[in-house]
């Protein structure tokens, strides 16, 4: 089923829509143990744009998310990776290997060996872009479009806000499409961020209820009960040892992590690991945690990441019932406008 996009709205993000190939400018937000083949080609199929979330995944398990996806949809779809992998190459040159046309890379500023490795192979690549000065110096490196995220986001988060990103990078970036993600939970979003220039967005919350998202039970009815408040971000304990915040709703796991982070810590400060293996300690953590919440039910002592939207997330949907409420909640928005 197509849904009606008002001619404003085509209009407005056709940017978007071109450089993805898709309908609506719409990317799905790359969620470990979440984005995975299901929800990925149900996203695309829909009119948007899946995201593998390959962050945790090493080079051979990667390909077969990548084709279990490929045979569940003909439509466009990326592979995200975060940059502290370490094998980051062998994760590109799966990637390109398997035909994937858009590579996104996250958690870190990539290199532009990266970048230009992904892009001499044939595929588009797409960077999230935390401050302005970033922005442009992945715009140089070759970077073909730029995610700006703000801490509203669930999951790994920066320190400005979604609204001050888009006024402080929308403006000065126009060499390359931007999406917008972090706290958009509903159609009258997208527009303003779209007003402001923007060539799309990204959503990872909202499609986490979908029907088509493997997560448990258990953990969709902990988003559908949740408000905006409960998503809350992790502490730093040490100034000397920098980890990036992870917002998720609050429970006992967010206690384990405090305790986790203390550990790791205590064994950089004697000598027994270095920052960088400390970080890569932290994030298998988070691996594992998030593992225990999604797949296996366990919402107390797992982590539940959500974004802030967590408080818009009412009801399981499907996919396409949850593209097609933002989609007429932005008509909606528009129509008002002019009609003012």
């Amino acid at each position: 089923m197509s849904i009606a996009v008002n001619k404003h709205l085509e209009k407005m993000w056709s940017r978007g829509c071109e450089f993805l190939g898709v309908r609506y400018a719409i990317l799905g937000g790359a969620m470990s143990w979440i984005s995975e083949s299901g929800l990925v080609s149900a996203i695309s199929n829909a009119g948007g744009f899946g995201v593998i979330a390959g962050g945790s995944m090493m080079p051979d398990q990667l390909g077969e998310v990548i084709k279990a996806t490929q045979e569940k949809t003909d439509k466009p779809f990326g592979v995200n990776m975060v940059t502290m992998h370490p094998e980051l190459d062998a994760l590109i040159d799966k990637c390109l290997e398997l035909n994937v046309k858009f590579i996104v890379l996250a958690g870190g500023l990539p290199s532009g060996a990266s970048i230009s490795r992904a892009k001499e192979g044939g595929a588009k690549v797409i960077c999230f872009a935390p401050a302005l000065a970033l922005a442009k110096r992945l715009v140089r490196n070759g970077a073909d479009a730029l995610v700006i995220e703000g801490n509203e986001a669930g999951g790994h988060i920066g320190p400005v806000a979604t609204s001050v990103l888009a006024q402080e990078i929308l403006p000065e970036i126009k060499d390359v499409p931007v999406f917008v993600a972090g706290g958009i939970g509903r159609g009258e979003a997208i527009v303003s961020y779209l007003e402001m220039g923007a060539a799309g967005v990204q959503i990872g919350t909202r499609l986490v209820c979908a029907t088509e998202c493997i997560a448990h039970e258990n953990f969709k009815k902990s988003f559908i009960r949740a408000s905006a408040r409960d998503a809350v971000s992790t502490l730093q304990l040490d100034i000397r040892f920098p980890v990036i915040p992870v917002r998720a709703i609050a429970n006992q796991g967010t206690h384990l992590f405090m305790e986790k982070q203390k550990e790791v810590v205590e064994r950089f400060n004697k000598g027994e690991l270095t920052k960088a293996e400390g970080q890569l300690e932290i994030e298998r953590f988070w691996v594992g945690s998030l593992k225990n919440a999604v797949i296996d039910g366990d919402v107390d002592n797992g982590s539940l990441m959500a974004g802030q939207s967590v408080g818009m997330v009412k009801q399981e949907q499907s996919t396409e019932e949850i593209l097609a409420e933002l989609i007429n909640q932005a008509n909606n928005a528009i129509e008002a406008k002019n009609t003012a």
